[in-house]
Protein backbone atom coordinates (compact mmCIF):
# COMPACT_ATOMS: atom_id res chain seq x y z
CA UNK A 1 0.00 0.00 0.00
CA UNK A 2 1.59 3.86 -0.70
CA UNK A 3 2.25 6.10 1.49
CA UNK A 4 -0.12 8.82 1.52
CA UNK A 5 1.65 12.70 1.34
CA UNK A 6 1.58 14.58 5.12
CA UNK A 7 1.16 18.58 5.27
CA UNK A 8 0.94 20.68 8.68
CA UNK A 9 -0.92 24.09 8.39
CA UNK A 10 -1.83 26.20 10.78
CA UNK A 11 -5.82 26.21 11.70
CA UNK A 12 -6.98 29.50 10.30
CA UNK A 13 -9.29 29.55 13.23
CA UNK A 14 -7.18 28.80 16.43
CA UNK A 15 -3.63 28.81 15.08
CA UNK A 16 -2.60 25.50 16.25
CA UNK A 17 -0.42 22.98 13.46
CA UNK A 18 -2.18 20.45 12.32
CA UNK A 19 -1.37 17.51 10.27
CA UNK A 20 -3.33 16.88 7.14
CA UNK A 21 -3.05 13.35 5.05
CA UNK A 22 -3.40 14.12 1.37
CA UNK A 23 -4.70 11.64 -1.31
CA UNK A 24 -2.63 13.02 -4.01
CA UNK A 25 -3.76 10.05 -6.33
CA UNK A 26 -7.45 12.24 -6.60
CA UNK A 27 -5.10 15.13 -8.29
CA UNK A 28 -6.24 18.40 -8.02
CA UNK A 29 -9.31 18.87 -4.94
CA UNK A 30 -10.64 21.29 -2.91
CA UNK A 31 -12.84 20.06 0.39
CA UNK A 32 -13.51 20.30 4.15
CA UNK A 33 -11.85 19.40 7.00
CA UNK A 34 -12.63 20.25 10.83
CA UNK A 35 -9.71 21.31 12.84
CA UNK A 36 -8.56 18.41 15.32
CA UNK A 37 -7.81 20.75 18.06
CA UNK A 38 -11.02 23.37 17.80
CA UNK A 39 -13.63 21.49 15.26
CA UNK A 40 -13.79 24.37 13.13
CA UNK A 41 -14.42 23.39 9.68
CA UNK A 42 -11.56 24.41 7.26
CA UNK A 43 -11.36 24.58 3.35
CA UNK A 44 -8.42 22.86 1.96
CA UNK A 45 -7.20 23.19 -1.71
CA UNK A 46 -5.22 20.79 -2.99
CA UNK A 47 -3.05 21.04 -6.08
CA UNK A 48 -0.25 18.40 -7.42
CA UNK A 49 2.10 19.25 -10.07
CA UNK A 50 3.47 17.29 -13.12
CA UNK A 51 6.02 15.60 -10.88
CA UNK A 52 3.92 15.13 -7.88
CA UNK A 53 4.82 17.54 -5.42
CA UNK A 54 1.68 18.09 -3.70
CA UNK A 55 0.92 21.90 -1.96
CA UNK A 56 -1.86 22.12 0.43
CA UNK A 57 -3.59 26.35 0.91
CA UNK A 58 -6.06 26.56 4.12
CA UNK A 59 -8.65 28.88 5.24
CA UNK A 60 -11.59 30.19 7.29
CA UNK A 61 -15.02 29.18 5.59
CA UNK A 62 -15.86 32.50 6.19
CA UNK A 63 -13.51 34.22 4.28
CA UNK A 64 -14.03 35.00 0.53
Amino acid sequence: MPHLPSADIACPYCGETITLVVDDSAGDQQYVEDCHVCCKPIEVRVSVDEEGSVDVVAWRQDEA
